[in-house]
């Protein structure tokens, strides 16, 4: 059976164009209305892609008895609109980072618990071709044991990336600085390839050269995995004017793989392009080492070919798709997305509490700082 969903958004914001892109190629997505509280920017994207225009998610789903929608929405208002589209329900993928507190993360996971609807959490980069090269790998025991992972993204905004929405590099809009916004993929990516529980966190965080925000610009911490791996995590957005995003995973055979997610530019959601390829800059698994040269060039001349903007989007929208009709797990879970949340939250606890942070964490409701960042 060539079964179809129909599909919708909330949230017709930057990243709203390229999910719509998304949803109006996906063979088997019905692409039929978009929402926002503001009416005429959702008026603006349905009129774009010739589909309806709500102001209400409970409304939208119900009149359209949407199958899925995505949320695209600032991420400190990812918790509402997700409940209340599942509530009418709908499965929901949602932007990333999941959300900026664990709070809105266990509701978001309750509802979708109690609804029997399926919620995700878009992290594209795992799509990305040497991404799962490097995943397969690992999953093969060709490096032994995961035993070091590390994560180095650093990259630059300036005053004027911050002032282009209003909710930017504040506590309340954003929920926090590199670590909530920039660094979730490469969070996302260093738990998936160290495939293991994270025990223990200890983390800083500073704002070092950005004066106009109040958001950390930079944060730091050191990981315990349950088995016995250990990480380490640099994430920063004060280097000019934007270097790279780097995952690498070390086995304890001694043989090591790696990927540079991010190169060039920091990529800005509807604003820029993606300036360099992800690409495999590390592999020293015995046999395999003189691959690395002909697997950049393949992995390139590919990214180079796509939209890429668009493509790996639509990778795991489609998947999200699939996984719905097929009644089987997405790539990326909601309980994976909140482990993200996880991770941040235990960096700023962390800081504020000057200690590790054990997990798994639970949500703060007996004190006012939003777990050490106010």
């Amino acid at each position: 059976m060539n079964k179809k969903l129909k599909t919708g958004i909330i949230g017709c914001g930057k990243v709203a164009d390229i999910h719509a892109a998304a949803l109006k190629t996906l063979e088997k997505s019905v692409f039929t209305a978009v929402c926002d509280k503001d009416k005429k920017r959702a008026q603006e994207l349905a009129q774009k892609y010739g589909v309806k225009a709500y102001s209400d998610v409970e409304d939208m789903v119900s009149k359209e008895k949407l199958d899925m929608v995505t949320v695209c929405t600032p991420h400190p208002v990812h918790r509402n609109p997700t409940i209340d589209a599942l509530k009418a329900g709908a499965n929901v993928l949602i932007e990333k980072p999941m959300a900026s507190s664990l709070e809105d993360c266990d509701a978001m996971l309750s509802v979708s618990r109690e609804t029997g609807k399926q919620i995700a959490m878009l992290s594209q980069r795992r799509f990305y071709s040497p991404c799962l090269r490097l995943k397969k790998a690992i999953d093969a025991g060709k490096i032994g044991n995961p035993s070091l992972g590390t994560v180095f993204m650093f990259g630059w905004r300036d005053e004027a990336y911050y002032k282009s929405d209003p909710w930017r590099g504040t506590w309340k809009g954003e929920g926090g600085g590199v670590l909530v916004n920039q660094a979730p993929h490469q969070l996302d990516l260093l738990q998936w390839f160290m495939c293991d529980e994270i025990e223990e966190i200890y983390g800083v965080w500073e704002n070092l050269n950005h004066p106009y925000i109040e958001v950390e610009d930079t944060a730091l911490a050191i990981l315990r995995f349950k088995n016995g791996g250990v990480g380490n995590i640099i994430v920063s957005n004060s280097q000019k004017p934007g270097i790279y995003g780097k995952v690498h995973i070390h086995g304890n055979n001694g043989a090591s793989v790696g990927v540079q997610t991010d190169g060039g530019a920091m990529f800005i959601a509807g604003m820029t392009s993606i300036l360099e390829p992800p690409v495999n800059d590390l592999w020293t698994i015995p046999g395999e080492e003189n691959k690395l040269k002909d697997w950049i060039k393949e992995d390139s001349d590919f990214f180079n070919s796509v939209n890429s903007m668009e493509y790996y989007h639509r990778l795991q929208i489609e998947d999200f798709i699939n996984a719905l009709i097929d009644r089987r797990k997405p790539m990326v879970t909601g309980e994976e997305g909140r482990v993200t949340v996880e991770i941040f939250t235990a960096i700023y606890r962390s800081q504020r509490d000057r200690q590790p942070v054990k997990f798994p964490l639970m949500p703060e409701y007996d004190m006012e700082d939003f777990d050490g960042r106010l």
